[in-house]
């Protein structure tokens, strides 16, 4: 492997790359174990694929911003190291998949000369800041969200309080009260607020998540002022930190320590940490994320629209006026999210002349393409439609969100990508006035995780298996009346049924054609639902439930030619916590040696943090030769009391209680920070004459 030390400017993020790269190196001699080196390229944004000997490689964009000359790279680096295919992702992502992990190093490198990362990507971090995709030109929007989440974003990149957490932890701010970005599924969601004087602030929604168990978060916050943002992110993710569950990771987000400690004591223990904060007040930079250069005036051309039906379609689907008067931002449906590179080229090329130079990427997979002149939309339609990229309906029934599935997930039971366009084509072809509704919102997971929402979906599917007699078939679990209701709520969508997956088609025509029929003139989508019930439409859809009418062609999933087996694998989604003594050791000199790097650069709080992981790892080991498994760091610190020093084996000073959540009663002063890393050093040392005593025994 090359090194590239020479070739950054940034020297923090090269010296990341370096040490990915010997990393890399010393797993391959076997000097890391497995797991642990899994936790570590997570937190890089490299992800183990389905197929054995490649990787997946998300591309962390903040908020779904990308420049043209970004993608570009992007689609070069694809072609370069991956399979030369772009999937967007409902976290506003770029994935590329079939890498090998030992050019993932060089893949970065490349990707940072634009000012891309990978860096926190996966893993248990804090995950790309997700925003309203049409955040700086929502006409609805009290004011642009997007300086916040760049805010939030560069502050927690390489923050010390969450690089090892218990699981991920997800951020989305959203541009208006349509809450567009899904603060009610989210660990910590934001909504724009003006107050009687016109402040800004946010409403905050706290301990949201989707997965096997959706939770719809709390709303805790009317009205958190604009400069208080940073250090209330900061505080719950140091309480999830601290007292999140760290060995069943089906346990391990923050609805579930919602749901052991009460929201009460969570927002209470978060009160706690406001004195240790590294900022009190975080003034954000509203000039941080300006908006992109308006394209120059084109004369309009005489363009000719072959489908003038088709065009108009997309006007009233996929355009709309922008808070800047005389613009237009224009959404593009890109089917399952898949973008190969040579399109991405020409897509480029164009709409470069019309449009400014700042695309975004949607929740639902798709584009959005910004300041677009009205005498040029014709234009611009004809440069879409030559590359088959005009399709209307965007965010409509038409428009299906959809995951990777069994096409490249580890955790995929069945095939959601060719379920999706199946779907598609059903409702184009048979059920067009569709297109036009988007209050329907139709999403598909290969699994019941979620990657593909369909936990907030009116009509969701998820990938899951059936028996019949001694086969197994594909199958989806049918999901309805989820959604948005707005400000700040929303609705979980409920299990119904389920159906094997090649019925799929059947039971949308089913839903649809029952609900023109038996809705009620401008009836929400929601309110049929509700008024008809569960169980009304489990008796609908139960005849599509009935094994007993199976054909050999249902044993086969879609996409597929083989017959249909269940091969689920290891999941990814978050680093899994290796328990061997001599790591832990090891990880604690390593935060040891990042607690006096940080000190040498003057900066306290996070010298302070290094030093507060470099206890908890020393005790961590020291229990584990006990066989004494903890799986919180609270619970770790009770458990070194009531095991080390009340039974007198390690004495101390004082509890060990007491010593380590000093953390949280001193401001992160030069001072406390000096005695609180000469504290951690002494307690390493005497944990490792502890256990050198223990293997001599």
């Amino acid at each position: 492997m090359q090194s590239f030390r020479t070739e950054l400017e940034n020297p923090i993020v090269e010296q990341d790359i370096i040490d990915l790269e010997r990393k890399i190196r010393a797993f391959r001699e076997g000097k890391i174990h497995d797991e642990k080196f899994r936790s570590l390229r997570l937190a890089r944004g490299v992800y183990g694929q389905r197929q054995p000997g490649v990787q997946m490689v998300r591309i962390k964009l903040p908020f779904g911003k990308v420049t043209f000359k970004q993608l570009l790279k992007i689609a070069d680096i694809a072609d370069e190291y991956g399979s030369g295919n772009l999937h967007l992702t409902t976290r506003q992502d770029i994935q590329i998949h079939y890498v090998s992990l030992d050019r993932t190093p060089q893949l970065w490198a490349e990707l940072e000369k634009d000012d891309i990362t990978l860096r926190e990507a996966c893993g248990n971090t804090v995950r790309n800041v997700t925003s309203s995709p049409n955040a700086g030109i929502d006409p609805q929007e009290p004011f642009d969200v997007s300086p916040y989440a760049q805010a939030t974003f560069e502050y927690f990149l390489r923050n010390p309080i969450c690089q090892e957490m218990g699981r991920k932890f997800k951020i989305s701010f959203s541009s208006s009260d349509a809450d567009t970005a899904f603060s009610y599924i989210h660990d910590l969601g934001f909504i724009p607020k003006l107050n009687e004087k016109g402040e800004r602030g946010f409403k905050v929604n706290l301990g949201g998540g989707l997965g096997a168990q959706p939770l719809l978060a709390s709303i805790v916050e009317e009205f958190l002022p604009e400069d208080q943002l940073i250090p209330y992110i900061e505080s719950i993710i140091r309480v999830f930190d601290r007292y999140g569950e760290r060995n069943n990771r089906n346990k391990a987000r923050l609805k579930y320590l919602v749901q052991k400690l009460g929201l009460d004591e969570v927002l209470r223990l978060a009160k706690e940490e406001h004195l240790a904060l590294k900022v009190k007040s975080y003034p954000i930079n509203r000039d941080a994320v300006p908006q992109p250069a308006i394209p120059e005036s084109i004369a309009a051309q005489p363009v000719h629209i072959d489908n003038p039906l088709r065009y108009e379609q997309w006007l009233a689907t996929n355009v709309f006026e922008q808070k800047q008067k005389g613009f237009y931002g224009v959404y593009v449906k890109v089917p399952v999210g898949d973008i190969h590179t040579p399109e991405a080229r020409k897509f480029i090329e164009a709409v470069k002349p019309y449009v400014a130079d700042e695309i975004r990427i949607t929740q639902n997979q798709g584009l959005l393409l910004k300041f677009v002149r009205k005498e040029n939309l014709e234009a611009l339609y004809a440069g879409l439609h030559a590359l088959d990229m005009a399709a209307p309906g965007f965010d409509s029934v038409a428009d299906v969100t959809t995951c990777p599935g069994t096409d490249t997930c580890n955790l995929g039971i069945s095939n959601s990508m060719t379920m999706a366009k199946v779907l598609e084509d059903v409702i184009f072809n048979e059920y067009e006035d569709f297109i036009y509704n988007r209050e329907i919102k139709i999403k598909i997971s290969g699994c019941m995780n979620s990657c593909g929402q369909h936990g907030l979906a009116h009509i969701g599917f998820h990938g899951s298996s059936l028996k019949a007699g001694a086969r197994v078939l594909p199958s989806v679990q049918v999901m309805l009346g989820g959604g948005t209701v707005g400000d700040g709520l929303g609705r979980a969508a409920e299990r119904v049924i389920k159906v094997p997956s090649k019925r799929a088609t059947d039971v949308l025509r089913t839903l649809l054609n029952d609900y023109k029929e038996q809705s009620i003139e401008g009836e929400t989508y929601h309110a049929y639902y509700d008024r008809q019930g569960k169980d009304y439409f489990y008796r609908l859809l139960k005849p599509l439930a009935d094994l007993t009418t199976l054909t050999d062609d249902e044993f086969v999933d879609w996409g597929h030619q083989e017959t249909f087996a269940t091969a689920i694998g290891v999941g990814e989604c978050a680093g899994v916590i290796i328990d061997l003594v001599a790591t832990l050791l090891y990880e604690a000199d390593e935060k040891l040696g990042w607690a006096n790097g940080a000190y040498a650069k003057g900066l306290w709080a996070d010298a302070i943090y290094h030093s507060y992981n470099t206890f908890i790892s020393s005790a961590k080991a020291l229990l584990l030769d006990k066989g004494i498994n903890t799986s919180t760091q609270a619970g770790i610190i009770k458990e070194f009391d009531a095991n080390y020093v009340e039974t007198g084996e390690l004495p101390l000073a004082t509890n060990f209680n007491e010593l380590v959540l000093q953390i949280n009663k001193h401001e992160p002063s030069e001072a406390f920070a000096t005695a609180y890393k000469a504290q951690a050093t002494q307690f390493l040392e005497a944990v490792k004459t502890k256990r050198e005593a223990v293997l001599q025994s």
